[in-house]
């Protein structure tokens, strides 16, 4: 299947982001260094703006969230993850983007200490790779793998805006719940390499719990600012804590904030 002109454009338009990234210094895939020394009161701050609050409103699309505190969001069934393509995905991309997803889904599953497993059917976590001349069939995709899914976030699959790189929607498993039971992420395969790995790294760990970004998270993925393109040693510490299992979906900022302390007490020297 050759790509129509429209998905070529894409792939033109993010070649050009990609190099204007590198050539500014970002997509560092260094993980950090002296430069980006944390401490555990940063590590504490950083947990509970971005697990513990929204960057879209729920139930809104893709309107930005006001801020607001929100709630322990995870997974407490075991993540079942399928990787799906497109058919105007290149083929060449397909076995590539499949082997990163399954070394990073057992990467995460190693860091969080919770089961994550690649299967062939009865997924709960899909990762779509779809280009531009697949758009169409994303919204009925959803609907099947989300029969219930609000009218907001089936929109949001309807018109992705190229400037929304990627995207993950995690839906509870009851009304307005932090519960996780299922995950969507759409990448797209327009872009290239390194912003593709970025994309599975970030949607990922997001669909995880990791809601939200925060502009003095350093060294972290989860930052719109985009310096880092892959999960580094202070995000899976986030990811860590998250699964502590002694923080239940739901718990509060002020439910959690014991233990995230003393977790990050813990995790850094």
């Amino acid at each position: 299947m050759q790509p129509s002109a429209a998905s070529r454009e894409l792939t033109e338009y993010y070649a050009r982001v990609q190099n204007d990234l590198l050539v500014r210094g970002l997509l560092r895939t260094d993980g950090g260094g002296p430069d980006t020394i944390f401490t555990d009161t940063m590590l504490v701050r950083n947990f509970e703006q971005i697990a513990l609050a929204e960057e879209y409103e729920r139930g809104a699309g893709l309107k930005p969230s006001s801020g607001a505190a929100s709630a322990v969001k995870k997974w407490t069934k075991p993540i079942r993850m399928v990787t799906e393509f497109g058919a105007g995905v290149p083929r060449d991309q397909i076995t590539e983007d499949h082997g990163r997803v399954t070394r990073y889904a057992a990467r995460l599953s190693r860091v969080t200490g919770h089961p994550i497993e690649m299967v062939t059917s009865g997924a709960n976590f899909h990762v779509l790779f779809m280009s531009e001349d697949d758009k169409d069939t994303i919204a009925p995709r959803i609907l099947q793998i989300v029969p219930d899914v609000n009218p907001s976030a089936l929109q949001v699959f309807d018109n992705l805006p190229r400037s929304i790189h990627c995207l993950v929607v995690a839906f509870s498993d009851t009304p307005n719940g932090y519960d996780y039971g299922q995950a969507i992420a759409v990448v797209r395969s327009e872009h290239p390499d390194l912003l593709r790995r970025s994309c599975i790294h970030e949607e990922i760990a997001q669909g995880l719990g990791l809601g939200n970004d925060d502009p003095r998270a350093r060294p972290s993925i989860f930052n719109d600012d985009d310096e880092f393109a892959l999960l580094t040693e202070h995000d899976e510490m986030l990811l860590k804590i998250l699964y502590d299992p002694r923080l239940k979906p739901g718990m509060t900022r002020a439910q959690a904030r014991p233990v995230v302390i003393e977790r990050a007490s813990a995790l850094v020297p």
